[in-house]
């Protein structure tokens, strides 16, 4: 550690960490909280004018887009940025995102920023959490304590989003998203000022210490082009068929669901086909396959709150409060 002082009895650097990924989240779900509510809103009201379905759609590809994004963006740290570097990247990703989104315009500049946010949150994402583990290189109960402290941060950070974002945006649509901008904004100002404190940890990509598996990656980029082949071919012919329309979001939305599916499925017969288990191993395997499956449904339920739930709360309940009405954004 650069120096002895701590974080409530952690590495100092876990502050560092805490506050850059806070200011994140506050950005993040602030932003989605009012994002559904401002497509579905009319434009003549300033939204976008977007049906329902529409809108659902584009939700669900951002989301989607913000997870799966993770996986590049964690490669591209292990590889070729460290994970200090992939942050900052990241935080500065996401900040222009929000800025693009606050400047009215076409569905083109909204889609723009919905575009950087979802690449910047899958680099900061994941490489913030893999550093809070690296400053406990022992493990152990006191690496658990430092998560749970870390996700404090995370908590803190969504209930302020998803308070004042709002109450902003109830003002101007576009003033939410500018408010979004400035937390992530404040966020990388406090990291670029305090990561000192975290001392080497995240600055080295980690894939230079491990050539070791050039072997193994030989055998997987052959199981990859041929998976991307396959669902090339399946994809076009949903598209011939007219089975799925790719020229529209939901379209699109559709398509992106059956290559998760096909994909998940594809990755977990190969390792139980493939993969060379033995038979305790594939039945581990079937447990997590198990647990996958809950964990989707969890992950599917939760993000409603930020779509269905939303239009609910606009169209289905009672908001009046005397002679006030309360804004569902």
């Amino acid at each position: 550690m650069a120096n002895t002082a701590t974080f409530f009895g952690h590495p100092r650097g876990l502050a560092t960490l805490f506050f850059t990924e806070m200011w994140e989240r506050f950005s993040y779900y602030g932003m989605r909280a009012i994002l559904i509510l401002f497509m579905t809103t009319e434009a003549a009201q300033e939204g976008l004018g977007l049906n329902t379905e529409t809108s659902g759609a584009i939700y669900g590809l951002y989301t989607a887009a913000v997870y799966l994004l993770t996986l590049p963006g964690g490669w591209l740290a292990d590889n070729l940025f460290g994970q200090r570097k992939a942050i900052w990247y990241g935080g500065i990703s996401i900040m222009l995102g929000h800025l693009v989104l606050a400047i009215p315009g076409s569905s083109a500049i909204f889609v723009t920023g919905l575009a950087l946010v979802a690449i910047g949150t899958g680099l900061l994402k994941p490489n913030i959490s893999t550093i809070v583990g690296d400053l406990y290189p022992e493990g152990g109960a006191r690496r658990d304590a430092g998560f749970s402290v870390f996700y404090m941060g995370i908590n803190l950070g969504a209930i302020l989003g998803q308070i004042l974002v709002p109450l902003v945006a109830a003002y101007n649509w576009h003033y939410g998203f500018g408010l979004a901008a400035i937390g992530m904004l404040l966020g990388l100002v406090q990291y670029s000022l305090t990561q000192k404190s975290l001392g080497e940890v995240g600055v080295t990509p980690k894939a230079k210490e491990k050539d070791a598996f050039a072997g193994g990656k030989k055998a997987s980029s052959w199981v990859a082009i041929f998976l991307v082949t396959l669902l090339i071919i399946m994809l076009a012919g949903f598209q011939r068929f007219n089975i799925i329309d790719l020229t529209t979001a939901t379209g699109i939305a559709q398509a992106v669901g059956v290559v998760i599916v096909s994909v998940t499925l594809f990755y977990f017969a190969y390792i139980l086909i493939a993969g060379g288990l033995s038979s305790a191993e594939r039945k581990k395997v079937g447990i997590i396959f198990l647990l996958f499956i809950g964990a989707a449904v969890f992950w599917s339920g939760f993000e409603q709150a930020g779509s269905s739930l939303n239009l609910f709360a606009r169209d289905h309940t009672n908001r009046l409060i005397g002679t006030w009405t309360l804004p569902a954004r």
